[in-house]
Protein backbone atom coordinates (compact mmCIF):
# COMPACT_ATOMS: atom_id res chain seq x y z
CA UNK A 1 0.00 0.00 0.00
CA UNK A 2 1.32 3.37 -1.13
CA UNK A 3 -1.32 5.62 -0.35
CA UNK A 4 -3.50 6.42 2.81
CA UNK A 5 -6.13 8.93 3.86
CA UNK A 6 -3.63 10.39 6.62
CA UNK A 7 0.25 10.16 6.95
CA UNK A 8 1.02 11.35 10.33
CA UNK A 9 5.51 12.49 11.22
CA UNK A 10 6.31 11.61 14.30
CA UNK A 11 5.12 9.02 16.72
CA UNK A 12 5.12 10.48 20.09
CA UNK A 13 2.05 10.54 22.25
CA UNK A 14 -0.02 13.04 20.27
CA UNK A 15 0.80 11.51 16.80
CA UNK A 16 -0.30 8.01 18.36
CA UNK A 17 -3.14 9.22 20.05
CA UNK A 18 -4.33 11.17 16.41
CA UNK A 19 -3.55 7.97 14.41
CA UNK A 20 -5.91 6.34 17.09
CA UNK A 21 -9.01 8.91 16.77
CA UNK A 22 -8.38 9.17 13.01
CA UNK A 23 -8.98 4.88 12.91
CA UNK A 24 -11.62 4.83 15.01
CA UNK A 25 -13.74 7.61 12.59
CA UNK A 26 -12.63 5.01 9.94
CA UNK A 27 -9.42 6.50 8.45
CA UNK A 28 -6.29 4.99 7.13
CA UNK A 29 -3.34 6.06 9.06
CA UNK A 30 0.43 5.72 8.08
CA UNK A 31 2.75 6.79 11.12
CA UNK A 32 6.15 7.38 10.49
CA UNK A 33 9.04 8.17 13.06
CA UNK A 34 12.46 8.82 12.36
CA UNK A 35 13.28 6.02 15.45
CA UNK A 36 11.87 3.65 17.43
CA UNK A 37 8.40 4.93 17.78
CA UNK A 38 7.87 6.64 21.02
CA UNK A 39 11.35 6.68 22.36
CA UNK A 40 11.90 10.54 22.43
CA UNK A 41 10.04 13.08 24.69
CA UNK A 42 6.99 11.42 25.76
CA UNK A 43 8.44 8.64 27.25
CA UNK A 44 10.82 11.15 28.92
CA UNK A 45 8.42 12.94 30.75
CA UNK A 46 7.14 13.10 34.27
CA UNK A 47 3.60 11.98 33.40
CA UNK A 48 2.07 15.17 36.10
CA UNK A 49 -1.79 15.66 34.25
CA UNK A 50 -1.37 19.74 35.56
CA UNK A 51 -4.31 21.10 34.01
CA UNK A 52 -4.31 24.74 35.87
CA UNK A 53 -2.32 26.56 38.23
CA UNK A 54 0.66 28.50 38.53
CA UNK A 55 2.59 27.22 35.49
CA UNK A 56 -0.13 26.72 32.59
CA UNK A 57 -0.13 29.72 30.41
CA UNK A 58 -3.83 31.30 30.50
CA UNK A 59 -4.84 30.71 27.24
CA UNK A 60 -3.85 27.42 27.51
CA UNK A 61 -6.23 26.83 30.91
CA UNK A 62 -9.50 25.88 29.01
CA UNK A 63 -7.96 23.24 26.74
CA UNK A 64 -6.04 21.53 29.37
CA UNK A 65 -8.99 21.53 32.21
CA UNK A 66 -10.77 19.82 28.89
CA UNK A 67 -7.96 17.20 28.06
CA UNK A 68 -7.91 16.35 32.13
CA UNK A 69 -10.98 15.50 32.22
CA UNK A 70 -11.14 13.44 29.44
CA UNK A 71 -7.92 10.99 30.52
CA UNK A 72 -9.78 8.69 32.73
CA UNK A 73 -11.96 7.72 29.56
CA UNK A 74 -9.13 8.32 27.36
CA UNK A 75 -6.63 5.54 29.56
CA UNK A 76 -9.27 3.34 29.64
CA UNK A 77 -9.60 2.82 26.22
CA UNK A 78 -5.92 2.63 25.50
CA UNK A 79 -5.93 0.02 28.47
CA UNK A 80 -8.17 -2.22 27.12
CA UNK A 81 -7.15 -1.90 23.80
CA UNK A 82 -3.85 -2.98 23.98
CA UNK A 83 -3.92 -4.89 27.47
CA UNK A 84 -0.87 -2.72 28.87
CA UNK A 85 -2.04 -0.62 32.60
CA UNK A 86 -0.40 2.71 32.72
CA UNK A 87 0.00 3.22 36.20
CA UNK A 88 -2.90 6.31 36.31
CA UNK A 89 -2.98 7.40 39.60
CA UNK A 90 -5.64 9.85 41.10
CA UNK A 91 -3.37 10.84 44.48
CA UNK A 92 -3.51 14.51 44.29
CA UNK A 93 -0.81 16.89 44.53
CA UNK A 94 0.85 19.06 47.23
CA UNK A 95 2.18 22.13 45.94
CA UNK A 96 4.62 24.56 47.70
CA UNK A 97 4.18 28.20 46.78
CA UNK A 98 4.35 31.75 48.47
CA UNK A 99 1.26 33.21 46.44
CA UNK A 100 -1.88 32.14 48.11
CA UNK A 101 -3.69 35.39 47.04
CA UNK A 102 -3.00 34.32 43.53
CA UNK A 103 -4.05 30.23 43.91
CA UNK A 104 -6.81 29.36 41.97
CA UNK A 105 -9.91 28.41 43.51
CA UNK A 106 -9.58 24.65 43.29
CA UNK A 107 -6.51 24.51 45.35
CA UNK A 108 -6.81 23.98 49.06
CA UNK A 109 -4.68 25.18 51.48
CA UNK A 110 -3.00 22.82 54.13
CA UNK A 111 -1.94 23.79 57.44
CA UNK A 112 0.47 21.59 59.41
CA UNK A 113 -1.30 18.91 61.18
CA UNK A 114 -3.41 18.98 57.33
CA UNK A 115 0.19 18.43 55.77
CA UNK A 116 1.30 15.76 57.84
CA UNK A 117 -1.88 13.76 58.34
CA UNK A 118 -1.50 13.44 53.94
CA UNK A 119 2.25 12.65 54.30
CA UNK A 120 3.65 11.96 57.10
CA UNK A 121 7.81 11.61 55.96
CA UNK A 122 6.88 15.41 54.36
CA UNK A 123 9.35 17.99 55.83
CA UNK A 124 7.68 21.22 56.16
CA UNK A 125 9.40 23.64 53.55
CA UNK A 126 8.54 26.57 54.87
CA UNK A 127 6.77 27.41 51.74
CA UNK A 128 2.53 27.70 51.70
CA UNK A 129 0.99 24.18 51.17
CA UNK A 130 -1.97 23.40 49.01
CA UNK A 131 -3.65 20.63 47.86
CA UNK A 132 -5.23 20.01 44.10
CA UNK A 133 -7.00 17.06 42.68
CA UNK A 134 -4.19 16.38 39.65
CA UNK A 135 -3.56 12.55 38.24
CA UNK A 136 -0.54 10.89 37.10
CA UNK A 137 0.33 8.24 34.69
CA UNK A 138 3.45 6.35 33.94
CA UNK A 139 4.26 8.12 30.34
CA UNK A 140 6.54 5.33 29.08
CA UNK A 141 3.98 2.58 30.03
CA UNK A 142 1.61 5.16 28.21
CA UNK A 143 3.01 5.04 25.15
CA UNK A 144 3.27 1.26 25.11
CA UNK A 145 -0.12 0.94 25.18
CA UNK A 146 -0.97 3.75 22.82
CA UNK A 147 1.60 1.90 20.28
CA UNK A 148 0.05 -1.22 21.02
CA UNK A 149 -3.20 0.16 20.82
CA UNK A 150 -2.91 1.58 17.27
CA UNK A 151 -1.10 -1.39 15.78
CA UNK A 152 -4.21 -3.67 17.16
CA UNK A 153 -6.41 -0.69 15.45
CA UNK A 154 -4.85 -1.28 11.54
CA UNK A 155 -2.88 2.12 12.01
CA UNK A 156 0.54 0.85 10.13
CA UNK A 157 3.84 2.09 11.92
CA UNK A 158 7.00 2.56 10.66
CA UNK A 159 9.93 3.77 12.57
CA UNK A 160 13.49 4.11 11.83
CA UNK A 161 11.71 6.55 9.04
CA UNK A 162 12.85 10.02 8.67
CA UNK A 163 10.22 12.04 6.63
CA UNK A 164 12.43 14.30 4.81
CA UNK A 165 9.60 16.42 2.72
CA UNK A 166 6.17 16.88 3.18
CA UNK A 167 4.72 18.55 0.17
CA UNK A 168 1.22 19.49 -1.66
CA UNK A 169 0.49 17.74 -4.85
CA UNK A 170 -2.49 18.65 -6.19
CA UNK A 171 -5.59 17.67 -3.43
CA UNK A 172 -3.50 15.24 -1.94
CA UNK A 173 0.04 15.55 -0.22
CA UNK A 174 3.07 13.30 -0.81
CA UNK A 175 5.86 12.51 2.16
CA UNK A 176 9.27 11.53 0.95
CA UNK A 177 11.20 9.71 3.70
CA UNK A 178 15.07 9.01 3.36
CA UNK A 179 16.01 6.47 1.54
CA UNK A 180 12.89 5.75 -0.41
CA UNK A 181 12.97 5.81 -4.04
CA UNK A 182 9.78 7.48 -3.95
CA UNK A 183 7.68 8.86 -1.94
CA UNK A 184 4.37 7.98 -0.11
CA UNK A 185 0.57 9.49 -1.08
CA UNK A 186 -2.13 10.65 1.67
CA UNK A 187 -5.22 12.67 1.61
CA UNK A 188 -3.65 14.49 4.58
CA UNK A 189 -0.17 14.91 6.61
CA UNK A 190 0.14 15.88 10.09
CA UNK A 191 3.51 17.25 11.38
CA UNK A 192 3.80 15.98 14.95
CA UNK A 193 7.54 15.34 15.29
CA UNK A 194 7.63 17.30 18.64
CA UNK A 195 11.08 18.78 18.79
CA UNK A 196 12.15 17.98 15.34
CA UNK A 197 9.31 19.50 14.02
CA UNK A 198 10.96 22.99 13.17
CA UNK A 199 11.00 26.65 13.03
CA UNK A 200 9.31 28.14 15.71
CA UNK A 201 9.93 24.75 17.86
CA UNK A 202 12.84 24.82 19.82
CA UNK A 203 13.94 21.57 22.03
CA UNK A 204 13.55 22.56 26.02
CA UNK A 205 16.01 20.23 27.53
CA UNK A 206 15.14 18.37 30.90
CA UNK A 207 17.21 16.31 33.12
CA UNK A 208 15.47 13.67 36.08
CA UNK A 209 15.65 10.80 37.58
CA UNK A 210 14.37 7.37 39.41
CA UNK A 211 15.51 6.46 42.98
CA UNK A 212 14.02 3.58 44.43
CA UNK A 213 13.67 4.44 48.51
CA UNK A 214 14.12 1.53 51.16
CA UNK A 215 10.94 2.66 53.15
CA UNK A 216 7.74 1.39 51.56
CA UNK A 217 4.72 3.61 51.15
CA UNK A 218 7.38 6.77 51.66
CA UNK A 219 5.43 8.98 49.27
CA UNK A 220 1.55 9.11 47.38
CA UNK A 221 1.22 12.26 46.68
CA UNK A 222 3.32 14.22 43.94
CA UNK A 223 5.08 16.71 45.61
CA UNK A 224 5.27 19.98 43.00
CA UNK A 225 7.72 22.58 44.76
CA UNK A 226 9.07 26.02 43.04
CA UNK A 227 12.84 23.91 42.89
CA UNK A 228 11.93 20.16 41.92
CA UNK A 229 8.91 17.78 41.36
CA UNK A 230 8.79 14.70 43.23
CA UNK A 231 6.57 11.56 41.51
CA UNK A 232 5.88 8.54 43.40
CA UNK A 233 4.64 5.32 41.17
CA UNK A 234 2.69 2.45 42.07
CA UNK A 235 6.31 0.03 41.75
CA UNK A 236 7.95 1.55 44.50
CA UNK A 237 10.16 4.03 42.08
CA UNK A 238 9.81 7.98 42.64
CA UNK A 239 10.46 10.24 40.07
CA UNK A 240 12.37 13.39 40.66
CA UNK A 241 12.79 16.45 37.96
CA UNK A 242 13.51 18.18 36.03
CA UNK A 243 15.64 20.90 34.43
CA UNK A 244 14.23 23.12 31.55
CA UNK A 245 17.73 24.14 29.51
CA UNK A 246 18.24 25.69 26.33
CA UNK A 247 20.81 23.42 24.84
CA UNK A 248 19.88 22.61 21.45
CA UNK A 249 19.35 18.90 20.58
CA UNK A 250 21.85 17.66 23.60
CA UNK A 251 20.57 15.08 25.72
CA UNK A 252 23.95 14.52 28.07
CA UNK A 253 23.07 13.98 31.45
CA UNK A 254 24.98 16.08 34.06
CA UNK A 255 25.91 13.68 37.38
CA UNK A 256 25.85 17.22 38.95
CA UNK A 257 22.84 18.00 37.94
CA UNK A 258 21.11 14.64 38.58
CA UNK A 259 22.68 15.02 42.45
CA UNK A 260 21.51 18.77 42.39
CA UNK A 261 17.84 17.58 42.16
CA UNK A 262 18.53 14.60 44.40
CA UNK A 263 19.48 17.24 47.32
CA UNK A 264 16.56 19.78 46.22
CA UNK A 265 13.90 16.83 46.45
CA UNK A 266 16.10 15.25 49.60
CA UNK A 267 14.96 19.07 51.27
CA UNK A 268 11.38 17.97 51.30
CA UNK A 269 11.68 14.19 52.27
CA UNK A 270 15.23 13.63 53.88
CA UNK A 271 14.91 9.82 53.30
CA UNK A 272 15.33 10.28 49.51
CA UNK A 273 19.01 11.33 49.92
CA UNK A 274 19.98 7.83 50.83
CA UNK A 275 17.93 6.41 48.26
CA UNK A 276 19.96 4.80 45.16
CA UNK A 277 19.37 6.07 41.97
CA UNK A 278 18.50 3.68 39.41
CA UNK A 279 18.21 5.82 36.58
CA UNK A 280 18.66 9.45 34.92
CA UNK A 281 17.90 11.02 31.19
CA UNK A 282 16.96 13.49 29.40
CA UNK A 283 14.45 14.39 27.08
CA UNK A 284 13.57 17.19 24.86
CA UNK A 285 10.54 18.91 25.09
CA UNK A 286 9.42 20.54 22.11
CA UNK A 287 9.34 24.45 22.59
CA UNK A 288 7.34 27.59 21.27
CA UNK A 289 7.93 31.58 21.70
CA UNK A 290 5.43 31.79 23.63
CA UNK A 291 5.06 28.44 25.41
CA UNK A 292 2.09 27.43 23.63
CA UNK A 293 1.27 24.50 21.31
CA UNK A 294 0.83 25.15 17.36
CA UNK A 295 -2.09 23.17 16.16
CA UNK A 296 -3.84 23.42 12.63
CA UNK A 297 -3.54 23.73 9.32
CA UNK A 298 -0.61 25.29 7.36
CA UNK A 299 0.21 27.48 4.38
CA UNK A 300 0.32 24.03 2.28
CA UNK A 301 -3.21 22.71 1.56
CA UNK A 302 -3.67 19.40 2.72
CA UNK A 303 -0.69 19.52 5.74
CA UNK A 304 -1.45 20.06 9.32
CA UNK A 305 0.82 20.76 12.30
CA UNK A 306 0.24 19.44 16.00
CA UNK A 307 3.55 20.54 17.59
CA UNK A 308 4.90 22.86 20.47
CA UNK A 309 3.26 21.42 23.27
CA UNK A 310 6.30 21.86 25.58
CA UNK A 311 5.45 20.75 29.41
CA UNK A 312 1.85 19.21 28.15
CA UNK A 313 2.43 16.39 25.15
CA UNK A 314 1.31 14.10 27.69
CA UNK A 315 -1.74 15.66 29.00
CA UNK A 316 -2.81 17.25 25.87
CA UNK A 317 -3.03 14.40 23.66
CA UNK A 318 -6.48 13.28 23.83
CA UNK A 319 -7.58 17.02 22.99
CA UNK A 320 -5.10 17.13 20.69
CA UNK A 321 -6.79 13.84 18.77
CA UNK A 322 -9.99 14.97 18.50
CA UNK A 323 -9.40 18.33 17.45
CA UNK A 324 -7.00 17.63 14.75
CA UNK A 325 -9.34 14.45 13.62
CA UNK A 326 -11.99 17.07 13.42
CA UNK A 327 -9.91 19.56 11.11
CA UNK A 328 -8.35 17.21 9.17
CA UNK A 329 -11.74 16.03 8.52
CA UNK A 330 -13.16 19.03 7.92
CA UNK A 331 -15.69 18.90 11.19
CA UNK A 332 -16.87 21.39 13.88
CA UNK A 333 -13.92 22.08 16.15
CA UNK A 334 -15.65 22.71 19.64
CA UNK A 335 -12.73 24.16 21.25
CA UNK A 336 -11.39 27.59 20.81
CA UNK A 337 -7.90 27.35 19.59
CA UNK A 338 -7.61 30.70 17.86
CA UNK A 339 -4.26 30.99 19.99
CA UNK A 340 -2.84 27.93 18.98
CA UNK A 341 -2.68 28.78 15.01
CA UNK A 342 0.57 28.05 13.01
CA UNK A 343 -0.20 31.27 11.78
CA UNK A 344 0.23 33.55 14.59
CA UNK A 345 4.23 33.18 14.15
CA UNK A 346 3.93 35.10 10.46
CA UNK A 347 3.23 31.97 8.02
CA UNK A 348 1.76 28.88 8.48
CA UNK A 349 4.11 26.82 6.61
CA UNK A 350 6.01 24.45 9.64
CA UNK A 351 9.22 23.38 8.10
CA UNK A 352 11.04 20.44 9.45
CA UNK A 353 13.81 20.20 11.17
CA UNK A 354 16.82 19.51 9.16
CA UNK A 355 19.85 16.99 10.96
Amino acid sequence: MNSWDVIISGAGIIGVSLALELRERGATVLLLDKVEPGSEASSAAAGILAAGGFETPPALGPLALESARMFPEYVRKLEALSGVKTDFRQHGTILFQDNASTAPAEYRKLDSDNLNRLEPFLRDSGHEAFFVQEDTVDPRLLMQAALAAAQKSGVEIRGNTEVREIRSAGNNVEVKTAGATSPVHGRAAVNCQGAWAGAPVKPRKGQMLYVRPEKKNLLEHVIHAPEVYIVPRSSGKILIGATVEDVGFDKTVAPSTIQQLLNEAAQYLPELKSSPIIESWAGLRPGTPDDLPILGPTDMPNVFAAIGHFRNGILLAPITARIMANLIMGQPVESEISSFSPARFGHANVLLHSR
